[in-house]
């Protein structure tokens, strides 16, 4: 029984520990943090021309990775390279919850996937 309560003890102080790690962003200060994405993005996330994608709705987790890789050079595109390369990881938290918070337009994939 000791050890059982240890072991649940042990669980309950990582996940408190690990709680920070969770952190999804603020949405609020991302809206701020976003205002040079809108002109190719949109302000809604909805972007209307199709070269570029549409953020609105998509899983905030998605975002910042995506925007990690740009920023590490995973992602080879120069002008995104350039727009997050002063990003700190909390404002690219914040720019994911934004975007992830939004509601999406795109109710099909049709005509936004290569080949269709």
């Amino acid at each position: 029984m000791q050890r059982a309560l240890a072991l649940l003890s042990c669980g309950a102080a990582l996940a408190f520990a690990s709680a920070p790690l969770l952190a999804s962003g603020n949405a609020a200060n991302g809206k701020t943090k976003a205002a040079a994405c809108f002109a190719c993005h949109g302000a809604d996330g909805n972007a209307v021309d199709p070269q570029y994608p549409r953020l609105a709705g998509q899983y905030n987790e998605y975002l910042q990775q995506v925007l990690h890789e740009y920023k590490d050079g995973q992602r080879n595109n120069p002008i995104m390279k350039g727009m997050v390369a002063t990003l700190s990881d909390q404002d690219i938290e914040d720019v994911a919850a934004y975007f992830s918070s939004l509601p999406t337009k795109l109710d099909t994939l049709k005509g936004h996937v290569q080949g269709d």
